[in-house]
Formats: C-alpha cells, structure tokens, sequence
C-alpha cells in the first residue's frame, strides 16, 4: 500500500524567486536556477519551473533534484527547446519524494493537473470505457461504466472505445442472458420485457430464472471475461446434448443458438491474442517529428480494442523520453495489465515498472517480446502505428490547405488555430439553448464543446437574434474577465454562425458593447433553395456576401463545421426536452431527493396527489418523515 500524500511528499516553494519581464532572458533564467540550485538537496523529487507571472513552464523528475537542475545552468548543452524554456524561468517549486518511483508518479499527476507548455502531453478528453458486473444485488447487472469505480462488483476492462464495449456487452447478453435494466425498471416489472423475447435477457424481474439458475449465468460470463471461452464453449455442449437426450428440445435449441453466439465471437477477434493473457501492448512511429502511438488491450486472451494516440509537445524530445512520459500519464487514469508489451527496451523501464507497481498494488512487467505469439501481436501493432500516423500526416496536410484557403477566404492574417461555431435551438421558443462547438488543424475538438441555456428574463422566447445576443454576451464576458492577455489559446481566431445578416448583427453588437473588435465574425445562410444546391451564403461584416462553387473543397469543409454545431444543438435540445418531460413538480421541493421522491410517488401513485394530499396522509407514507411530511406540504400549500 502507498503511504499518504502528506507523508510522502515535501513541498517547498522557492522563498527566492525572482520575478523577471514578460520577455525572455536567457541571463535572468540562469540567476533564478542557480539561486534555487544552492539550496537543493541530493535526493529525489520533482521540480516546476515558472514564468514571471507564476504559470507553470516544465515539471520535470529527478533521482537528485541538485544533479538535475545544475543541467540546466550548461546552456550550451541545451537543445533550443530548453533554451527558450530557460530564458523564460523567473522561479521554481520543489517537491522532494522517498525515491525515484514516487517521483515519477508525481510527476505524471501534476503534468496531468498543469498541462505545461514544455512537456509532452497526452491529450484524451474521455474516459475509458468499462463493463461493470454488479455484485451487490442477488440478480447482477452487466453495464458500461466510465468515471470513478465506486460502485461494489467486478470490473473489466480498459477497452478501447465505447463501440468495444458495446459489442462485448452484446455478446454477453446473448451467450449468458443477464439483465441489463436499471433496479428501478427491475423492480417495477410483472412481466417480461422485449429483451427477453428476444432471447437476451433470462427475465429475472418475473421469476423466469432463480437465483441459483442466474448466479450460474453470472459464473459463466466472468469465465468469459476472463478468457476461459474455451471452457465455456464445452460447458454449453454438454448441457445442449444432456437437453436433447431429455427430449428437453425447447432449451437445446437456446443452448445450440448461445454455442453460436461464442463460436461468432471468437472468429471476430481482429486481433489473434490467444495465449498472451492479460497484456498491454504499445508501439512507437516517429515521422517528419510527429509521433504516434498504437495501443491494443488484451485481457484474457481477447481483443478488447485499440486506439492511437498522438502525443503534443513532442519537438526536439528524445522518442524514449515521448514514450516514458506518455505511459506514466496514460495509466494516471488506466488500471495497468500485469504485463506491458513494448516495441523498444526504454532505459527507465524497471523504474517505471516499479513506479506503476506501487501505484497499481501488484507486479508490473515491462518486456520487449523477441518471438513466438507476442511477437507477432508486437508486429501488428507496429504495423497499425506506422500506418495510424501516415493517416493522421496526410489528414494534417489536407486540413492545412483547407484551413489556408479559410484565411484566404475571410482574409485572415494566418490559417485559423481556433475556430467557433455557434447555433441556437429550440421549439417555438421552448426549451431554448445555444451551442458553440470547437475545431482547430487537428479536427474537432469535442471536450471543448459548450451547451448554454437560455435563461435571460429579458430574451423574448423564440427570439434567435436575442439568443445569440445571450449566448455571446455570456461567452466573451467571461473570457475577457478570465484571460484578457488571450494567451491561453481559448479565444477564437474565426467565429461562424449558423444565421445571415440578423444573427451576425446580434453577435457584432455583443463584442462592440465588450470592446472586442479583433474577431473575424461569419454568418453562414444557406441561400437559395435553403442551400440544397450547395450555395451557402457566407456574410462578412463588412456587408459582402460571398458564395463558393458548388464543388469547392473549402465549401465541404465549412458545410462540415455547419452541420457539426447543428448536430450538436440539436442533441442537446433534444436532452433538456427529454429531462423536462420527465421532470415532477416534487424536484422543486428543498429537501426532496430521489430516495424520499419515489417514495412519494410510490404511496400516492402521482405528484398530483402528494401535492392535495393532507398533512396526516404525508405523515403516513413509509420513508417520509414528520419535519419532511410538513415541509411537503408547506411547499404546496403556500402556493
């Protein structure tokens, strides 16, 4: 077990920092190092390196943190990369460790915490997905589960996307019949749903199974799980003949159609992993310094998916020192497989081995395999990573030409970096909100989408051009406020709008009333025939209005971010129709939560009737307490 925090670390900060300029000195760097230097101690920890105004440059590890930090006093040994960082250091905070292992473990948090600018970083915006086989309840439910694993049962996983899971749980539904319903639907059912007609589910809610009959069910999906399939698979041949020689023909024929269902599932594995296990396996390709990594999940001997992932940051760093800090960040949020597979021997290995096996409480191994099964699964995914990263090179180059020919277009001094498009939604004014979504050179940016519901009392409903005042006033209020400086890289260098002239207006007005006159601002109209021609009309503040041929590359692409904010607006509409349809007036009532609600409910059938319901009825319902049974119906009453 690993110590507690404050018994591990020591933080100290820098009593003697020196606050610089704005503008890098290469001279000022070095005086605020080697201040830090003389009080440093030889043992091992992790170091932050600031800017002027205390944001976080480089953290970096070290076994000696004095060693460490005196290599950064040899500017001439320096590559620029580090040279710029150096120029840019006014102070540093020390953290010291018990050894090197905690050091690096520390190390992958806080460059997960800070993102600095010089370190590699893994971007991942979700997740990763799970199945969840619950353990708390008689009848178990097999569900996905991202975010913390709080709840009591067995977990499986990291798999690679939510496509994989789904798949997998499919497999499961079908090969063990287990519920997937929530417990409320469970317990609420008194006869069986459409799942178990067709043959997916074993219908638990009404008895069609006992506990003993599930629980065996339960047994033979965790087999599964955990790579038995085998065993499994001549498990159901013996009960399919025992039911046919019974003349049971009913149940041989569902033993006959699961036996199908394994057999299918194991000729879909796109990856042959038999005999590795529980395993991780990663590979490296580096090319015109872009650098990418493939990595595939095994457990059990099963393909559980794979995914690339493309390290930023990476300019003028060492491949070795790319791989060593992604897999640290990687598993900051992964449980690790006992065995990590690696196309390269990394000279920290053992280090990191050692630092995620105190982080995961069981042995870590890190090999490169040299033959047999594990060789040949080594050679695919480096094949999957080389061809992975000429896509994502050729993707880069496509989108350079068309994000250049948008700066052309709206006569932008560079190819955007970052580009908004907003677009509102709504039913006759009900339910109203307004949607911005993100790209950049590297696609969409989906963890920096944002939903803003209207709730202005002076926005007429139905009102766009209201809305889209609202949406703007609150978008570029705040970052004014939080990053006037725009060096953070969240203000736009593009802004499109689903709208013509009225809603670019809307916006104008918005960032004239803020002071903001520097934003290229778009409106986008679909033309004539509603744009089913293709001929967008793009509005410029300056009143022109351009259109595109129909057939132009840079046209599709501005469709795309279009279509893309659209999509995105809707669905979220769609989801705050879908709460407010299942809202209850007892959401309003302080101090009601689900638990005392659907007691509520549960006694008097509607929200209507614990609303006329006396106070000695209230008093009456099981779960409902006197000083809630009052404040219930004070709440109402006082209406």
């Amino acid at each position: 077990m690993s110590q507690p925090t404050s018994d591990r670390f020591n933080e100290e900060s820098a009593t003697f920092a020196i606050r610089g300029a704005d503008t890098p000195d290469l001279d000022a760097g070095l005086a605020a190092i080697r201040n830090v230097l003389k009080t440093l101690p030889q043992r091992s920890g992790v170091y932050r390196m600031h800017d002027s105004r205390g944001d976080i440059l480089y953290i970096g590890k070290a076994r000696s943190l004095k060693q460490r930090v005196a290599n950064y006093t040899q500017v001439n040994g320096l590559p620029k990369r580090l040279q710029r960082m150096v120029s840019q250091t006014r102070s540093m905070t020390i953290v010291t460790t018990n050894n090197e292992a905690e050091a690096l473990l520390l190390e992958a948090q806080l460059i997960k915490r800070y993102r600095p600018a010089y370190n590699v970083l893994l971007r991942d915006d979700k997740s990763f997905p799970f199945i969840l086989l619950r353990a708390d309840t008689d009848f178990p439910r097999v569900q996905k589960h991202r975010g913390a694993r709080r709840a009591v049962g067995n977990y499986y996983g990291p798999f690679a996307s939510a496509g994989s899971v789904n798949n997998t749980l499919n497999a499961l539904q079908k090969l063990f019949l287990l519920r997937s319903c929530t417990d409320g639907f469970f317990k609420t059912r008194d006869r069986p749903c459409l799942l178990y007609q067709i043959k997916r589910c074993s219908a638990p809610c009404v008895g069609r199974i006992d506990k003993a009959g599930y629980a065996e069910l339960v047994s033979d999906a965790k087999d599964f799980l955990a790579g038995k399939s085998t065993q499994v698979q001549a498990k159901l041949g013996v009960q399919m003949q025992a039911a046919a020689e019974a003349m049971d023909f009913e149940l041989a024929a569902l033993l006959r159609d699961r036996l199908r269902a394994l057999t299918f599932v194991q000729g879909t594995q796109a990856i042959n992993a038999e005999g590795v296990g529980d395993a991780d396996v990663f590979a490296l390709a580096c090319q015109d310094g872009v650098i990418g990594i493939q990595a595939f999940f095994i457990r059990g001997g099963q393909n559980w998916g794979h995914r690339s992932f493309f390290p930023t940051h990476t300019n003028e760093v060492p491949e070795e020192e790319v791989f060593v800090s992604f897999l640290t960040q990687f598993y900051e949020e992964v449980p690790p497989a006992r065995t990590i597979l690696l196309d390269r021997e990394l000279a920290e290995g053992e280090l990191l081995a050692q630092a995620l096996g105190e982080a995961a409480g069981y042995k870590i191994a890190l090999s490169m395999p040299q033959r047999g099964d594990r060789r040949r699964l080594m050679d695919q995914a480096k094949r999957n990573a080389v061809e992975a990263l000429e896509r994502r090179l050729a993707e880069s180059t496509t989108q350079a030409k068309l994000l250049r020919e948008v700066a052309d277009l709206f006569e932008l001094p560079e190819p955007p970096a970052r580009i908004e498009i907003y677009d509102n939604s709504h039913i006759q004014g009900s339910h109203a909100l307004g949607a911005m979504v993100v790209a950049g050179p590297e696609g969409f940016r989906k963890g920096e989408y944002r939903k803003f519901n209207i709730r202005n009392k002076d926005t007429v409903p139905g009102d766009d051009f209201g809305m889209m005042r609202e949406v703007f006033t609150r978008r570029f209020g705040r970052a004014q406020a939080e990053d006037p400086d725009r060096d953070s890289g969240t203000w736009p260098d593009l802004v499109l709008i689903d709208g013509g002239r009225g809603q670019l207006n809307a916006a104008r007005t918005v960032l004239e009333d803020l002071g903001i006159e520097d934003v290229c601002l778009v409106g986008v109209a679909k033309g004539p025939n509603h744009g089913r021609e293709g001929r967008e009309v793009f509005h410029l503040l300056d009143g022109r209005e351009l259109t595109l041929p129909v057939n132009a590359p840079v046209l599709f692409y501005l469709q795309r971010l279009r279509d893309e904010v659209h999509r995105f607006a809707i669905g979220a509409h769609r989801d705050k129709r879908a709460k407010a349809i299942g809202a209850s007036p007892l959401d309003e009532v302080p101090g009601i939560g689900p638990a005392r609600k659907k007691a509520l409910l549960m006694h008097f059938g509607t929200a209507r009737a614990v609303r006329n319901a006396s106070l000695e009825d209230l008093k009456r319902a099981p779960g409902v307490s006197q000083a809630v049974a009052q404040q219930v119906y004070d709440f109402f009453h006082a209406r």
